[in-house]
């Protein structure tokens, strides 16, 4: 999204004269658009921003990057020292743990000095020689931006297909790969997700298209060595709330299609043996109805909450007998457990469960003679199943991390209880996980209900008012942040900082019902949640509002722009990362990638009851006449979630608006998108300049 600047813009140049003491910050010019829904006027005066092809909105986006060069320039050495710092914790040659694959190991790895993997493989075993599939290194080196995706070996491990996004807009070029001659082939299939799946001949490929709101709107036939001309559509989600994808069942039997909305699901397979078949539905789409499945022996096994199972349960159903009548229970709904996610063995069925806020990874035979959690012994902690491609395999691979603890790839014999640890996290330098401490609270939030919030701290900080405290959250679309590790975040710690995670409603840390708690006509809760959080922390001594920060990103930057319009005097800082905040007016246009999907996630604002609700929290139709905290706003321009004109457009209303001196700034990345910088370490110049803000506001110089 865009919007500009400058009643006068200045050039560059002109800026690079001023200095951080005498600048004025640039000023947008007003050009009034009038918006009208339901009978009600909206006066959007920064509408003309949203035009990238403007030169004038080119021109202002730079201005204010200038000016945030010239407002942090105090900050540059400390930006690259600090880059440098959390660089220095990585370990350069680094590489994955191993797994294996229809006959081959595969391995990702990093050299250093290179910003980009190595995907590799060897056959049989690991220590026959090494095949180097793609070097990104040497990929990416024509581009400013570049991303490899989608990789996928054909099932007679020769050719290979990968996508390739050089603009950061998430659309990508699929290409195929002879993987024992290393030639391209002439295949070249555009507009897509990247990802594709091959069929059991070896020359059938099936993927995925978007249109022209980035919408995952088609699945494609191509035949290896034809045109993408020539390729056959199969299917067509001609439904606008919903999204479409393709993927291979574990035991590679069957070739999968599934349509996703926010509250509804389908899926149609055909064997992978027989490209050409017709497809079947497993189960036609009902709203309400969600559903995703795994295949295994003669069944397909289905993750749904069928029959108002609100915290999910796991059902099966014959493979000719798919429809929903035959389902049958295999784990029953459970009020007080969120079924997750499973993984089926030949011997065992694994499931992800979480209770209480936190995971479980529970461990059944099929026989019924065993069932066991396994332990975790923090108080806080990230459990998840991890890569398992293998159904003979005895053996779980697990991943498992804590706010002190680096993440850990964990095998575990699900026969004998044995496990290995395959790899920690190496973090270089002075690093004593001891140092730290994490523990969770429970914060009271105004309707009674209690958040869960995740915080850790180096163990010699003092915790008084002046403790500095930077509280991060998501809260939307169910998705669940839990507490991680982070070796950039030490920077923070070290510095004695406070690191708190708030699982405020909209994320399902504590089930579903949490996040239908945080979204539609209930939104407002995850931004009370959060400012409820913020209160309890400076009541408790925890902080006092000089010394608390705020974080947020994409929904999380909404958030940002909720609770700075109900509670700016509880913030010295926020950092707005690419965020949502203009929810009105991006909602009601259906050109833009992500709006008509999710009408079920914020409300479809062409309902009059959805669209007063929606007016009465978006930041940006509710900025006021008020002091405001000291901002970092962050964007890109090829953006494809939030587009740039967002931020541009709420940056340039808070300058009209806004009452105090504080710092407002805004960076724009010419040459990135929703995700950031590409490669290993460029995205870490983003996180130096955000804790150099912060840290400026705190008085920390070094």
């Amino acid at each position: 999204m865009n919007r500009i600047t400058s009643a006068v813009l200045l050039t560059l140049s002109t800026f690079a004269l001023l200095n951080a003491q005498n600048m004025q910050a640039p000023k947008a010019k007003k050009i009034d658009k009038k918006l009208e829904k339901h009978g009600d006027i909206r006066t959007d005066e920064y509408y003309w921003l949203n035009d990238r092809e403007n030169k004038e909105v080119i021109s202002y986006l730079e201005a204010e990057n200038t000016y945030t060069d010239v407002m942090l320039k105090d900050t540059e050495q400390f930006q690259k020292d600090l880059f440098e710092e959390i660089k220095a914790r990585i370990k350069e040659d680094d590489s994955s743990v191993p797994y294996k694959y229809n006959g081959y190991w595969y391995i990702t790895r990093f050299e250093k000095g290179g910003e980009y993997p190595i995907h590799t493989r060897k056959k049989g075993s690991l220590d026959a020689a090494e095949e180097i599939m793609f070097n990104v290194n040497e990929m990416a080196k024509p581009f400013s931006y570049y991303n490899l995706n989608g990789i996928n070996v054909s099932e007679n491990n020769e050719l290979a297909a990968f996508g390739q996004d050089i603009v950061s807009r998430r659309i990508y070029t699929i290409q195929i790969k002879n993987l024992k001659t290393g030639e391209i082939l002439s295949d070249k299939l555009e507009n897509t997700t990247g990802g594709s799946v091959w069929a059991a001949d070896n020359k059938t490929l099936f993927y995925t298209k978007k249109d022209e709101s980035l919408r995952s709107f088609q699945i494609w036939k191509h035949t290896l060595g034809t045109p993408q001309s020539k390729d056959e559509l199969v299917y067509e989600e001609k439904d606008e709330t919903f999204n479409t994808f393709v993927y291979k069942s574990k035991s590679r039997k069957y070739i999968i299609v599934g349509s996703s909305s926010t509250v509804s699901d389908e899926y149609r397979f055909i064997p992978a043996d027989q490209p050409d078949a017709k497809w079947s539905v497993l189960q036609p789409r009902e709203r309400d109805l969600e559903y995703s499945i795994e295949h295994y022996g003669n069944d397909f096994y289905i993750l749904t909450n069928k029959d108002n199972a609100t915290n999910f349960k796991l059902m099966k159903t014959p493979v000719t007998k798919t429809g929903k009548a035959n389902w049958v229970d295999v784990i029953p709904h459970r009020k007080d457990v969120y079924l997750e996610n499973f993984e089926i063995f030949n011997d065992y069925l694994v499931t992800e469960e979480r209770s209480n806020g936190l995971t479980q990874i529970v461990i059944k035979s099929w026989d019924g003679k065993i069932n066991y959690n396994l332990p975790f012994k923090e108080e806080v902690y990230t459990a998840y199943i991890s890569n398992n491609p293998d159904f003979d395999s005895q053996i779980l691979r697990y991943g498992y991390m804590s706010m002190t603890t680096p993440n850990s790839t964990i095998d575990f014999n699900m026969k004998d209880k044995t496990s290995e640890v395959k790899k920690e996290q190496i973090v270089l330098g002075d690093f004593k996980k001891e140092n730290y401490i994490t523990k969770r609270i429970w914060v009271p939030a105004r309707d009674g209900v209690k958040i869960p919030v995740s915080i850790v701290y180096r163990k010699d900080t003092k915790i008084d008012a002046n403790t500095p405290v930077l509280q991060y959250a998501y809260g939307s679309y169910g998705a669940t942040m839990d507490p991680y590790f982070s070796s950039s975040r030490l920077s923070l710690l070290d510095r004695g900082f406070i690191y708190a995670l708030a699982h405020i409603r909209g994320g399902q840390e504590l089930g579903r019902p949490w996040y239908e708690d945080g979204k539609m006509l209930k939104k407002k809760n995850t931004f009370n949640d959060f400012v409820d959080v913020s209160k309890y922390f400076i009541d408790n001594n925890y902080t006092s509002a000089k010394h608390l920060y705020a974080m947020g990103g994409s929904a999380g930057g909404l958030l940002m722009g909720a609770i700075i319009n109900q509670a700016p005097e509880l913030y010295n800082g926020v950092v707005a990362q690419v965020p949502f905040v203009d929810v009105v007016t991006t909602m009601l246009d259906d050109s833009i990638p992500l709006t008509t999907g999710e009408y079920d996630e914020w409300g479809n604002p062409n309902d009059k009851v959805y669209y007063d609700y929606m007016k009465s929290y978006s930041p940006y139709d509710n900025i006021e006449k008020k002091n405001y905290p000291n901002m970092l706003v962050t964007t890109g321009l090829h953006d494809s979630q939030v587009q740039y004109w967002e931020p541009a457009k709420w940056v340039a209303r808070l300058r009209d608006l806004k009452t105090d001196n504080n710092l407002l700034i805004l960076k724009t990345d010419m040459e990135a998108g929703h995700g950031g910088a590409s490669g290993r370490f460029e995205a870490l110049k983003e996180v130096a300049l955000e804790y150099a803000f912060i840290f400026k506001l705190e008085g920390i110089t070094k």
